[in-house]
């Protein structure tokens, strides 16, 4: 059987690439650490590191290990932390997994709005995850709802889900630009102009997906930067350093430097799903849910 305890020293060796820095950062002596993975290397029957005197690096098997370990490490976390409140009688309190389009749009502050209204003591614990990584958090029981933008498999065996909003994308422009005092634009307007690629270019295939989009719709955009999030991407549109596509609740208030059109011959949208678990013992868990699904904001 794995030992916890291991496998966090496995992983702050790894970090570190060396034993000595991992052992200070662990507060314990270097030798029991080299033994400790040792022993882990030893029951696994696979070797994780490749030892030099200057410096300890992964073999290609132990890169795998460790994301499945980091993954196995932070699920160890959140059932202690779920064991614990337990203990207290807190109803186990909630685990909810994110992505980022559930803060901007406003879906989850409303929700623990609610929530917090409802029931003033409970306790929340917010997990920013991929999809997938939220996907295996309620096959695991380790979550409670997930926040994703694309809903499992209609198939799946173990998960529900349902649409919670549909958010179109609108083109923000900077207020200099000379496409900005146009009140149509077509998509020969857009093409070879520079963009910032908005989010999501982090999952296999998104920012072909995202090109693909827009020659569909006929301009091939001619992407300058990536953002990690459509607040930043709107600072750069203001800064006059290309365009951007924008859901439209993150452009609802007046933004300085930026003018923002619709473009109704590009259709799309970012859109958001709750999901869950087929089996949940618990009413907090449902209630929950239902206030996410009936309770969005105004961009739903």
């Amino acid at each position: 059987m794995l030992d916890l305890r291991q496998l966090r020293y496995f992983v702050a060796v790894a970090e570190a690439e060396h034993v000595g820095r991992a052992a200070e950062e662990l507060h314990i002596s270097q030798s029991p650490l080299s033994r400790q993975i040792a022993q882990l290397e030893k029951n696994l029957g696979l070797t994780l590191f490749e030892r030099s005197q200057q410096r300890i690096r992964l073999t290609a098997d132990g890169k795998v290990f460790l994301t499945e370990t980091r993954a196995l490490l932070r699920h160890a976390d959140r059932l202690e932390n779920l064991g614990r409140r337990l203990g207290r009688g807190e109803e186990g309190g909630l685990c909810i997994g994110y992505v980022a389009d559930a803060m901007h749009t406003g879906v989850l502050p409303a929700a623990l709005r609610a929530l917090q209204e409802e029931r003033p003591g409970i306790h929340v614990s917010l997990y920013s995850l991929t999809p997938e990584e939220q996907f295996v958090g309620l096959r695991q029981r380790s979550l409670d709802i997930a926040l994703v933008q694309q809903p499992p498999p209609g198939d799946d065996p173990d998960l529900l889900a349902a649409p919670l909003l549909e958010d179109p994308l609108l083109l923000a422009l900077p207020a200099g630009h000379p496409l900005a005092g146009r009140g149509t634009l077509t998509a020969p307007d857009l093409d070879g102009m520079p963009w910032i690629a908005v989010g999501g270019f982090g999952e296999p295939g998104a920012r072909d997906a995202f090109v693909a989009s827009c020659v569909a719709s006929g301009f091939t955009p001619d992407i300058r930067l990536d953002a990690p999030d459509p607040l930043t991407a709107l600072g750069l549109v203001a800064s006059g350093l290309g365009l951007a596509l924008v859901q439209r609740s993150m452009v609802r208030g007046a933004t300085d430097g930026v003018v923002v059109r619709e473009l109704p011959w590009h259709q799309a949208s970012v859109q958001l799903w709750a999901a869950w678990h087929r089996i949940d013992l618990r009413p907090v868990v449902a209630s929950f849910r239902e206030t996410v699904l009936t309770g969005g904001p105004a961009g739903s």
